[in-house]
C-alpha cells in the first residue's frame, strides 16, 4: 500500500504537490470510484489514472540499441543523451531510470536501462561475471598472439591496480575482432587494444549476458521482464 500522491509522483505522472490537482480534477479512480483523498493509502492494482492502469508499477527494464553520438549521462550539459529517446514520464520516475554500465559517446549497441537498483548491482558486479560481447575495428592488423594475451588475465592497464580479468578474443578479420569481457573497467575495450598499440576505430556491444539486440535499429528499445535470466 502506498499513499496516492506518492504513487503518482514515483511513477513520474506528476509531483506530490501536483497530485492534489490531479485528484481534485477527477483524473484518478480507486476501485472504480473517483478518488477524493490524495493522501489515502492505496493498492496499485486498484488505481486507474485517466482511465488507464499505472505504467510499470513494479519497475522498468529496457534494452536499447544505442546510436553513436549519445551519452549515458543524466546531465544534459554533456550533450544529447540516451534518455532523450524515451518517454518524458519515464525520466521523472523515482527511483530514476539509469543505464546498467555505460557506453561512451562513440560506442554503439546494446544498453540496458532500469530503475531497479538491485538489478543494476547484480548485472555489474564483477563477482557475477556477466559476459558482454563487443565487436571492434582497429587501425592496424592485430597480432596472432593477442588472443592468448587477453585470455591470460595478465594485461595491466594504465592507472589500474589489478590486471584485466581473462577475456576471450575472436579475430573476425585482420583488423576486426570480437571480445568477450566479464568486467567493466572505464573504457576497457579501447584501453585493452591501446595497450597493444592498436587504436579502436569503431566499437559495438552486441550482447549483454543472454540478451541481444534482435531486430532493434539504432534508437529503438524494447521492454524486458524484470525477472529475466541474466
Amino acid at each position: 500500500m502506498r499513499r496516492l500522491d506518492q504513487l503518482l509522483a514515483n511513477l513520474g505522472y506528476c509531483s506530490r504537490r501536483e497530485a492534489r490537482a490531479w485528484v481534485a480534477a477527477g483524473r484518478v479512480t480507486v476501485r472504480g470510484k473517483v478518488a477524493d483523498d490524495f493522501g489515502a493509502k492505496v493498492a496499485v492494482s486498484d488505481v486507474l489514472i485517466d482511465g488507464q492502469p499505472p505504467e510499470h508499477p513494479d519497475g522498468l527494464l529496457l534494452v536499447l540499441h544505442k546510436p553513436t553520438g549519445l551519452v549515458c549521462s543524466h546531465d544534459a550539459g554533456e550533450g544529447p543523451r540516451v534518455y532523450d529517446l524515451l518517454p518524458p514520464r519515464w525520466l521523472a520516475r523515482n527511483p530514476a531510470l539509469t543505464s546498467v554500465g555505460r557506453l561512451d559517446k562513440d560506442t554503439t549497441g546494446l544498453l540496458l536501462l532500469t530503475d531497479q537498483t538491485a538489478l543494476v548491482h547484480r548485472l555489474t558486479s564483477p563477482k557475477n561475471k556477466v559476459e558482454k560481447i563487443y565487436r571492434a575495428t582497429v587501425d592496424r592488423d592485430l597480432a596472432p598472439g593477442l588472443g592468448e594475451l587477453f585470455a591470460a588475465g595478465t594485461l595491466q592497464l594504465d592507472g589500474e591496480k589489478e590486471p584485466c580479468a581473462p577475456a576471450a578474443l575472436k579475430l573476425l578479420s585482420p583488423r576486426e575482432a570480437e571480445l568477450t569481457l566479464t568486467e567493466g573497467k572505464y573504457h576497457q575495450v579501447r584501453r585493452m587494444f591501446a595497450a597493444t598499440g592498436a587504436t579502436v576505430l569503431t566499437l559495438h556491444r552486441a550482447q549483454f549476458g543472454p540478451l541481444t539486440l534482435g531486430d532493434l535499429t539504432p534508437g529503438q528499445w524494447r521492454e524486458l521482464a524484470l525477472d529475466f535470466s541474466g
